[in-house]
């Protein structure tokens, strides 16, 4: 199997025991790090989600992982959240985050700035549309070198 089956295969296990705790998925990535494999999932609730809900997610989960055994390499299972300056990259990042604050940095200037900063209000294969507050605006998704959950610490 590949990393992205494990993902997929990981996400239909995980994602029951996530409902039923009321958390959301964020990711599963299947990684090599050094010499070492991990399969790592991200979770997310609002108000952030704490070491109770990685511990009860984890222990539910390492049961099913040692029953199905269907990853072949070693490595280590790990829950935890995706961070506040997580990134987003695939589509359930983006759907996940409608109505939120994001940062969204471009790879060129437009009308003379780099960084812009607003609540998502759309996106497609093509485009992300954010409302700084003055305007909605839309940018082309090949223009954006970053675009993340925004916070004020």
């Amino acid at each position: 199997m590949s990393a992205k089956e494990y993902e997929e295969k990981t996400i239909g296990f995980l994602q029951p025991i996530l409902d039923e705790l009321g958390l959301r998925l964020w990711d599963v990535v299947f990684s090599k790090e050094g010499k070492e494999y991990y399969l790592s999932a991200f979770i997310d609730k609002p108000g952030g989600v704490n070491v109770e809900d990685c511990e009860a997610v984890s222990s539910r989960m390492n049961e099913i992982l040692d029953r199905e055994d269907y990853i072949k390499e070693p490595y280590t299972f790990v829950v935890s959240s995706p961070g506040l300056d997580r990134p987003l990259k695939r589509e359930r990042d983006f759907m996940n985050s409608v109505g939120r604050d994001v940062e969204l940095r471009t790879y060129k200037a437009i009308d003379g700035m780099k960084e812009f900063r607003g609540i998502l209000k759309g996106y497609d294969r093509d485009s992300v549309t954010i409302d700084t507050g003055d305007k909605e605006q839309t940018f082309s998704r090949k223009d954006i070198s970053l675009i993340r959950l925004a916070f004020d610490f």
